[in-house]
Protein backbone atom coordinates (compact mmCIF):
# COMPACT_ATOMS: atom_id res chain seq x y z
CA UNK A 1 0.00 0.00 0.00
CA UNK A 2 2.55 2.45 1.39
CA UNK A 3 5.22 1.76 -2.01
CA UNK A 4 2.24 2.19 -4.33
CA UNK A 5 1.83 5.34 -2.96
CA UNK A 6 5.19 6.32 -2.53
CA UNK A 7 5.98 5.41 -6.29
CA UNK A 8 2.27 7.70 -7.69
CA UNK A 9 3.94 10.76 -5.75
CA UNK A 10 6.97 10.62 -7.74
CA UNK A 11 9.38 9.13 -4.46
CA UNK A 12 9.20 12.52 -2.73
CA UNK A 13 7.97 12.93 1.13
CA UNK A 14 5.11 15.37 1.42
CA UNK A 15 4.30 16.45 -2.30
CA UNK A 16 1.03 16.28 -2.93
CA UNK A 17 -0.16 14.51 -5.85
CA UNK A 18 0.40 15.39 -9.47
CA UNK A 19 -3.44 14.48 -10.68
CA UNK A 20 -5.18 15.90 -7.58
CA UNK A 21 -6.16 19.38 -8.10
CA UNK A 22 -7.28 19.82 -3.89
CA UNK A 23 -6.98 23.07 -2.46
CA UNK A 24 -3.74 24.01 -0.07
CA UNK A 25 -4.29 26.77 2.65
CA UNK A 26 -0.89 26.73 3.14
CA UNK A 27 0.45 27.19 -0.57
CA UNK A 28 3.71 29.33 -0.79
CA UNK A 29 5.35 28.37 2.40
CA UNK A 30 5.29 24.55 2.34
CA UNK A 31 3.22 23.47 -0.89
CA UNK A 32 4.49 25.87 -3.86
CA UNK A 33 8.22 26.40 -5.10
CA UNK A 34 7.17 28.31 -8.46
CA UNK A 35 6.32 31.34 -6.35
CA UNK A 36 8.41 31.24 -3.40
CA UNK A 37 11.24 33.62 -4.55
CA UNK A 38 9.12 35.72 -7.24
CA UNK A 39 11.98 38.57 -6.91
CA UNK A 40 14.95 36.01 -6.94
CA UNK A 41 16.04 36.64 -10.78
CA UNK A 42 19.13 39.59 -10.88
CA UNK A 43 17.67 42.91 -11.93
CA UNK A 44 19.95 43.32 -14.21
CA UNK A 45 21.34 40.53 -16.60
CA UNK A 46 25.24 40.67 -16.08
CA UNK A 47 27.80 38.96 -13.82
CA UNK A 48 29.51 42.15 -13.65
CA UNK A 49 26.66 44.59 -12.56
CA UNK A 50 25.36 45.57 -8.83
CA UNK A 51 22.76 48.31 -8.66
CA UNK A 52 24.19 51.71 -7.72
CA UNK A 53 24.54 53.53 -4.63
CA UNK A 54 21.61 55.92 -5.76
CA UNK A 55 19.50 53.30 -6.00
CA UNK A 56 19.98 52.41 -2.44
CA UNK A 57 18.11 48.85 -2.51
CA UNK A 58 20.73 47.17 -0.17
CA UNK A 59 21.82 44.52 -2.39
CA UNK A 60 19.02 42.57 -0.90
CA UNK A 61 20.50 38.83 -2.30
CA UNK A 62 23.72 39.21 -0.84
CA UNK A 63 24.21 37.04 2.48
CA UNK A 64 21.00 35.14 1.92
CA UNK A 65 21.81 31.28 1.59
CA UNK A 66 18.86 29.63 -1.65
CA UNK A 67 16.09 28.80 0.19
CA UNK A 68 16.81 29.27 3.76
CA UNK A 69 16.51 32.90 3.82
CA UNK A 70 18.93 33.48 6.65
CA UNK A 71 22.15 35.61 6.30
CA UNK A 72 25.24 34.02 6.17
CA UNK A 73 28.33 35.11 8.94
CA UNK A 74 31.04 36.74 6.94
CA UNK A 75 33.03 38.67 9.43
CA UNK A 76 35.40 35.59 10.12
CA UNK A 77 35.17 33.47 7.04
CA UNK A 78 37.54 30.43 6.81
CA UNK A 79 39.78 30.08 3.73
CA UNK A 80 38.81 27.19 1.08
CA UNK A 81 42.51 26.56 0.70
CA UNK A 82 43.86 26.65 4.26
CA UNK A 83 46.56 24.03 4.51
CA UNK A 84 46.53 21.89 7.98
CA UNK A 85 49.46 20.35 9.56
CA UNK A 86 50.42 19.80 12.77
CA UNK A 87 53.45 21.92 13.80
CA UNK A 88 56.68 20.22 13.15
CA UNK A 89 55.10 17.59 11.77
CA UNK A 90 56.95 16.49 8.31
CA UNK A 91 55.33 16.54 4.53
CA UNK A 92 55.34 15.24 1.62
CA UNK A 93 57.12 17.99 -0.78
CA UNK A 94 54.75 17.56 -3.50
CA UNK A 95 52.18 17.92 -1.14
CA UNK A 96 53.43 21.22 0.48
CA UNK A 97 53.73 22.92 -3.19
CA UNK A 98 50.07 21.90 -4.16
CA UNK A 99 48.87 23.30 -1.00
CA UNK A 100 50.65 26.36 -1.87
CA UNK A 101 48.08 26.84 -4.73
CA UNK A 102 51.16 26.19 -7.67
CA UNK A 103 50.11 23.17 -9.27
CA UNK A 104 48.65 19.89 -8.81
CA UNK A 105 50.66 16.65 -6.89
CA UNK A 106 51.66 15.20 -9.70
CA UNK A 107 52.66 18.37 -11.70
CA UNK A 108 54.72 19.17 -8.30
CA UNK A 109 56.49 15.67 -8.45
CA UNK A 110 57.69 17.22 -12.21
CA UNK A 111 58.77 20.28 -11.06
CA UNK A 112 60.98 18.59 -8.37
CA UNK A 113 62.83 16.14 -11.30
CA UNK A 114 63.21 18.96 -13.04
CA UNK A 115 65.39 20.66 -10.21
CA UNK A 116 63.21 23.56 -9.79
CA UNK A 117 62.64 22.79 -6.38
CA UNK A 118 65.07 24.32 -3.88
CA UNK A 119 64.82 23.51 0.00
CA UNK A 120 66.81 25.03 2.77
CA UNK A 121 68.96 26.30 -0.05
CA UNK A 122 69.34 22.91 -1.72
CA UNK A 123 68.23 21.48 -5.15
CA UNK A 124 66.28 18.83 -4.31
CA UNK A 125 65.39 15.84 -7.16
CA UNK A 126 64.09 13.12 -4.45
CA UNK A 127 60.78 11.73 -4.98
CA UNK A 128 58.79 11.41 -1.93
CA UNK A 129 61.02 13.68 0.21
CA UNK A 130 59.54 15.10 3.47
CA UNK A 131 59.91 18.55 4.50
CA UNK A 132 58.92 20.14 7.86
CA UNK A 133 56.83 23.46 7.37
CA UNK A 134 59.05 25.59 8.80
CA UNK A 135 61.92 24.89 6.20
CA UNK A 136 62.18 27.36 3.12
CA UNK A 137 61.17 26.15 -0.10
CA UNK A 138 61.81 28.06 -3.29
CA UNK A 139 60.35 27.28 -6.51
CA UNK A 140 61.60 28.42 -9.85
CA UNK A 141 62.96 31.44 -7.94
CA UNK A 142 59.99 32.36 -5.79
CA UNK A 143 59.58 31.53 -1.99
CA UNK A 144 56.23 29.50 -1.00
CA UNK A 145 54.22 29.62 1.98
CA UNK A 146 51.15 27.83 2.03
CA UNK A 147 49.55 28.67 5.54
CA UNK A 148 51.23 32.40 5.83
CA UNK A 149 49.66 34.39 2.71
CA UNK A 150 46.11 35.74 3.39
CA UNK A 151 43.89 36.70 0.10
CA UNK A 152 40.88 38.99 1.31
CA UNK A 153 38.27 40.53 -1.29
CA UNK A 154 36.35 43.36 0.36
CA UNK A 155 33.52 45.56 -0.48
CA UNK A 156 34.50 48.72 0.34
CA UNK A 157 31.94 50.94 1.64
CA UNK A 158 32.37 54.78 1.89
CA UNK A 159 34.17 57.24 4.25
CA UNK A 160 36.88 54.64 4.61
CA UNK A 161 40.14 55.07 4.05
CA UNK A 162 42.47 52.67 1.78
CA UNK A 163 45.05 52.52 4.42
CA UNK A 164 46.19 50.65 7.44
CA UNK A 165 45.79 53.64 10.17
CA UNK A 166 44.62 56.67 9.53
CA UNK A 167 46.25 59.89 12.04
CA UNK A 168 42.60 61.54 12.04
CA UNK A 169 41.67 58.48 13.26
CA UNK A 170 38.82 57.49 10.99
CA UNK A 171 37.81 54.29 9.48
CA UNK A 172 40.08 52.33 7.79
CA UNK A 173 39.89 49.09 5.59
CA UNK A 174 41.75 47.03 8.45
CA UNK A 175 38.90 48.10 10.86
CA UNK A 176 36.02 46.75 8.73
CA UNK A 177 37.79 43.36 8.53
CA UNK A 178 38.90 43.29 11.80
CA UNK A 179 37.64 40.26 12.72
CA UNK A 180 39.16 38.48 9.55
CA UNK A 181 42.48 37.42 10.50
CA UNK A 182 45.47 37.69 12.83
CA UNK A 183 47.74 38.29 10.64
CA UNK A 184 49.09 41.97 9.65
CA UNK A 185 47.44 42.57 5.52
CA UNK A 186 47.97 45.67 3.47
CA UNK A 187 45.22 47.18 0.87
CA UNK A 188 46.35 46.67 -2.81
CA UNK A 189 46.55 49.80 -4.04
CA UNK A 190 43.71 52.37 -3.20
CA UNK A 191 40.76 53.47 -3.35
CA UNK A 192 39.30 56.92 -2.54
CA UNK A 193 37.49 58.08 0.74
CA UNK A 194 33.89 58.09 -1.23
CA UNK A 195 34.47 55.96 -4.00
CA UNK A 196 32.96 52.01 -2.90
CA UNK A 197 33.75 47.97 -4.03
CA UNK A 198 36.35 45.98 -4.75
CA UNK A 199 39.26 46.40 -2.81
CA UNK A 200 42.32 43.26 -1.98
CA UNK A 201 43.91 42.89 0.81
CA UNK A 202 46.88 40.68 1.34
CA UNK A 203 50.33 39.63 3.13
CA UNK A 204 51.84 38.35 -0.41
CA UNK A 205 54.09 41.44 -0.97
CA UNK A 206 55.05 40.17 -4.99
CA UNK A 207 51.43 39.17 -5.15
CA UNK A 208 50.54 43.15 -4.36
CA UNK A 209 53.81 44.75 -5.72
CA UNK A 210 53.28 42.86 -9.88
CA UNK A 211 49.12 43.78 -9.38
CA UNK A 212 50.21 47.84 -8.78
CA UNK A 213 52.95 47.52 -11.36
CA UNK A 214 51.92 49.74 -14.55
CA UNK A 215 54.16 46.83 -16.57
CA UNK A 216 50.98 44.20 -15.65
CA UNK A 217 48.51 45.96 -17.42
CA UNK A 218 45.74 45.29 -14.28
CA UNK A 219 42.65 45.66 -15.78
CA UNK A 220 39.87 47.58 -13.16
CA UNK A 221 36.17 48.59 -13.83
CA UNK A 222 34.50 50.97 -12.77
CA UNK A 223 30.65 51.47 -12.58
CA UNK A 224 30.34 55.48 -12.83
CA UNK A 225 27.21 57.36 -12.09
CA UNK A 226 26.97 60.87 -13.29
CA UNK A 227 24.97 64.24 -13.17
CA UNK A 228 23.93 63.61 -16.56
CA UNK A 229 23.16 61.23 -19.59
CA UNK A 230 26.94 61.22 -21.54
CA UNK A 231 25.94 61.65 -25.51
CA UNK A 232 27.73 59.13 -27.97
CA UNK A 233 30.74 61.64 -28.41
CA UNK A 234 31.32 61.53 -24.98
CA UNK A 235 31.68 58.46 -25.05
CA UNK A 236 33.61 58.02 -27.74
CA UNK A 237 36.35 61.03 -26.10
CA UNK A 238 36.83 58.64 -23.55
CA UNK A 239 37.54 55.64 -25.69
CA UNK A 240 39.61 57.75 -27.67
CA UNK A 241 41.36 59.89 -24.71
CA UNK A 242 40.98 62.91 -23.00
CA UNK A 243 43.53 65.10 -21.86
CA UNK A 244 44.63 65.37 -18.37
CA UNK A 245 47.05 67.84 -16.39
CA UNK A 246 49.77 64.42 -15.94
CA UNK A 247 49.20 63.44 -19.34
CA UNK A 248 46.49 62.18 -22.26
CA UNK A 249 44.39 58.98 -20.70
CA UNK A 250 41.84 56.76 -22.58
CA UNK A 251 39.60 53.75 -21.48
CA UNK A 252 40.61 50.79 -22.25
CA UNK A 253 36.24 50.33 -22.33
CA UNK A 254 33.12 52.10 -22.04
CA UNK A 255 29.72 50.41 -21.93
CA UNK A 256 26.48 52.34 -21.24
CA UNK A 257 24.39 50.25 -18.00
CA UNK A 258 21.75 48.47 -19.81
CA UNK A 259 18.89 49.68 -17.19
CA UNK A 260 20.42 53.02 -15.84
CA UNK A 261 20.86 55.72 -18.67
CA UNK A 262 23.25 57.88 -15.93
CA UNK A 263 25.53 55.40 -15.52
CA UNK A 264 28.49 54.21 -17.54
CA UNK A 265 30.94 51.35 -17.02
CA UNK A 266 34.82 52.20 -17.87
CA UNK A 267 37.76 49.70 -17.75
CA UNK A 268 40.92 50.81 -17.36
CA UNK A 269 44.36 49.84 -17.25
CA UNK A 270 46.43 52.78 -15.72
CA UNK A 271 45.68 53.72 -11.96
CA UNK A 272 46.36 57.21 -11.80
CA UNK A 273 44.88 59.44 -9.11
CA UNK A 274 41.30 60.46 -9.61
CA UNK A 275 41.86 58.90 -12.60
CA UNK A 276 38.30 57.90 -13.21
CA UNK A 277 37.00 61.25 -11.98
CA UNK A 278 39.01 63.21 -13.77
CA UNK A 279 37.97 62.30 -17.09
CA UNK A 280 34.39 62.56 -16.60
CA UNK A 281 35.31 66.48 -15.67
CA UNK A 282 37.21 66.78 -19.18
CA UNK A 283 34.37 65.59 -20.99
CA UNK A 284 32.25 68.09 -19.13
CA UNK A 285 30.48 65.64 -16.82
CA UNK A 286 30.74 65.26 -12.98
CA UNK A 287 30.80 61.69 -11.18
CA UNK A 288 28.00 61.15 -8.90
CA UNK A 289 28.84 57.42 -7.57
CA UNK A 290 32.05 55.60 -8.07
CA UNK A 291 32.22 52.11 -7.82
CA UNK A 292 35.03 49.43 -8.65
CA UNK A 293 33.18 46.51 -9.60
CA UNK A 294 36.47 44.44 -10.72
CA UNK A 295 40.13 44.28 -10.68
CA UNK A 296 42.42 41.79 -12.33
CA UNK A 297 39.75 39.16 -13.16
CA UNK A 298 38.66 39.62 -9.57
CA UNK A 299 34.20 40.30 -9.46
CA UNK A 300 32.58 41.97 -6.62
CA UNK A 301 28.99 40.37 -7.15
CA UNK A 302 26.93 40.37 -4.70
CA UNK A 303 29.03 40.94 -1.91
CA UNK A 304 27.44 43.70 0.28
CA UNK A 305 29.00 47.11 1.22
CA UNK A 306 31.87 46.49 4.06
CA UNK A 307 31.22 42.71 3.96
CA UNK A 308 34.70 40.52 2.59
CA UNK A 309 35.48 36.96 1.80
CA UNK A 310 38.73 34.66 1.30
CA UNK A 311 39.38 34.34 -2.36
CA UNK A 312 39.49 30.89 -3.17
CA UNK A 313 42.56 28.74 -4.21
CA UNK A 314 40.91 29.04 -8.26
CA UNK A 315 41.16 32.90 -8.16
CA UNK A 316 44.92 32.82 -6.15
CA UNK A 317 45.96 30.96 -8.77
CA UNK A 318 44.43 32.90 -11.67
CA UNK A 319 46.12 36.32 -9.84
CA UNK A 320 49.33 34.56 -10.30
CA UNK A 321 48.77 33.88 -14.06
CA UNK A 322 48.11 37.76 -14.66
CA UNK A 323 50.98 38.55 -13.01
CA UNK A 324 52.75 35.73 -14.62
CA UNK A 325 54.15 33.99 -10.39
CA UNK A 326 54.22 30.75 -10.53
CA UNK A 327 51.35 29.93 -13.73
CA UNK A 328 51.84 26.81 -15.48
CA UNK A 329 52.73 28.17 -18.51
CA UNK A 330 55.98 29.93 -16.80
CA UNK A 331 56.77 26.29 -15.51
CA UNK A 332 55.80 24.38 -18.28
CA UNK A 333 53.24 22.52 -17.05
Amino acid sequence: MNSSKQNKDGGKKGKAPAKKNTFNKDKGKRGSKPDRRPSAKKEFDDKDSEEPEVRRRGDSKAGVRKGKGRKQELEAPKQRHEFRHEKDEPIRLNKYIAAAGVCSRREADKLIEQGKVVVNGEVTTEMGVKIKPADKVVVDGHEIQPEEFVYILLHKPKNTISTTDDEKDRTTVIDVIENATGKRIYPVGRLDRNTTGLILLTNDGELAHRLMHPSYQIRKVYQVETNMILSDEQLTALRNGVELEDGPARAYKVDRHPVLANVIRMSIIEGRNHQVKRMIDAIGAEVINLKRIVYAGLEIGDLRSGKYRNLTRKEVFELRQVTKILDKKSLKL
